[in-house]
């Protein structure tokens, strides 16, 4: 007993302090690598690589004042005291490596909200903990976040030079570009432009980004900038995210800003239409309707009807049937019933077929009737065949006839032939 007071109790004391002086130290005695294009300061002082807004965002003043920013003599700030900021946790790369995603995240949000221009660094090691690729998606938005409103340029040349080329550079450089375009958009723009692949300026990838973080606080300025793009790739890209950010302003707003865009481009208002039709028609089915009911039988209105019947005649087909009948363009009407037809026959032909029963053979009905053939020719040629035989139009009767009848010979040509010669017809 003495022996163990005197010999092993200090040495069991001993060991606990080394063990504990080591949880929090870290997993390396080396010094952490400086990330290529993060340019350090020395510790207690962090530079920013831009000038700062003279009317700073609520982001920034919130950036500012969670990280203990300090003021000079001549009353600019002189970036964040490392004394003042908010300790990284202890070990944040072992933790980062851990399998326990709560422990993760939380230790790595802890260090991205203390992050500043001396510790940068320690961020970016924790991150690179993690193995590349779609599963550090979320951690390397918000470092992308975080450092841009440090050093936005150095930001971007990690993740240009740093990132995984084929899974993680376009996502990291795009949100980079949405953080600087909160603070200060002109620049942002600026660099995009000077950085382009592309042989227009205007027409590149990374002011799609931009775009992004503009629509965040300044939903006004995102479209303006969309509206100045030249066709192209760009446009096609920011115009997607737009009606999903406008579609969710609801159904009135969101239209009124798809139909103010100019009629003389017409390409570019059928792909907004389409678009934004696609977004209400999962939102509210309703409105969609009604607001396709209203406009002209052009394409972009075609394209609205494609998807709102989608999403439709998956939820209840017969009040898409009852809906496409209340339509009094009979073009409009038409198209629709074809559209109807091809998705309702997919799901219940049977119902589909009870439902084109009800109405009387005329030409209006010949897309709809020549689609439901297509549609069964495969499952029940002889039954498509009794369908084909209804439409009016002579030419679309002949095709339907021959894609039934095609069919059928395949699975069973005796019988084919027999009820061609039957019912002589020739087409």
């Amino acid at each position: 007993m003495k022996f163990f007071l005197k010999i092993g109790l200090p040495w069991a004391l001993s060991l606990g302090a080394v063990f504990y002086l080591g949880l929090h130290v870290g997993d390396s005695g080396q010094p952490p690598r400086v990330p290529p294009g993060l340019h350090q300061e020395p510790t207690g002082q962090a530079a920013s690589a831009r000038p700062p807004s003279s009317n700073p965002s609520p982001a920034d003043q919130s950036f500012s004042e969670g990280f203990g920013s300090v003021a000079r003599e001549d009353g600019k700030p002189s970036g964040t005291s490392r004394n003042l900021s908010p300790p990284l946790p202890p070990n944040l790369r072992r933790i980062m490596k851990g399998r326990d995603i709560v422990d993760r995240l939380g230790a790595y949000l802890d260090a991205v909200r203390a992050m500043d221009g001396a510790n940068v660094h320690e961020v970016v090691e924790a991150f690179e903990a993690l193995p590349k690729g779609y599963g550090r998606h979320l951690e390397m938005k918000l470092l992308m976040r975080g450092w841009a409103a440090i050093d936005p340029e150095a930001a971007l040349e990690y993740a240009t030079n740093e990132l995984d080329h084929k899974s993680e550079t376009r996502f990291g450089i795009s949100e980079v570009l949405a953080g600087w375009a909160n603070s200060d958009p002109q620049g942002a723009i600026q660099w995009a432009k000077a950085n382009s692949n592309n042989a227009k300026p205007e027409d590149n990838a990374k002011l799609v980004g931009i775009i992004r973080g503009l629509a965040e606080n300044n939903l006004g300025a995102a479209d303006e900038l969309f509206r100045s793009l030249p066709e192209g790739g760009a446009r096609w890209q920011a115009s997607t995210f737009l009606a999903q950010e406008f579609a969710k302003l609801g159904p009135q707003e969101a239209i009124k800003w798809a139909e103010n865009f100019p009629r003389e481009d017409e390409r570019m208002r059928e792909t907004i239409l389409g678009q934004l039709g696609a977004k209400l028609s999962q939102q509210n089915l309703t409105a969609t309707a009604d607001w396709v009911r209203g406009m002209d039988d052009d394409k972009a209105s075609r394209r609205i009807t494609d998807n709102l019947l989608m999403h439709w005649v998956s939820k209840s087909p017969a009040e898409a049937a009852t809906w496409v009948q209340g339509l009094e363009n009979e073009q409009k009407r038409s198209y629709a019933m074809k559209q109807l037809t091809s998705r309702w026959s997919l799901l219940d032909p049977i119902s589909t077929a009870q439902w084109l029963n009800t109405l009387p053979p005329s030409p209006a009905m010949d897309p709809a009737v020549g689609e439901f053939v297509n549609m069964i020719s495969a499952r029940d040629p002889e039954g498509a065949l009794g369908w084909a035989l209804t439409i009016q139009n002579q030419e679309s009767k002949n095709r339907a006839l021959r894609k039934a009848y095609g069919a059928w010979e395949k699975v069973s040509p005796q019988r084919a032939r027999n009820w061609k010669q039957t019912n002589n017809l020739n087409f």
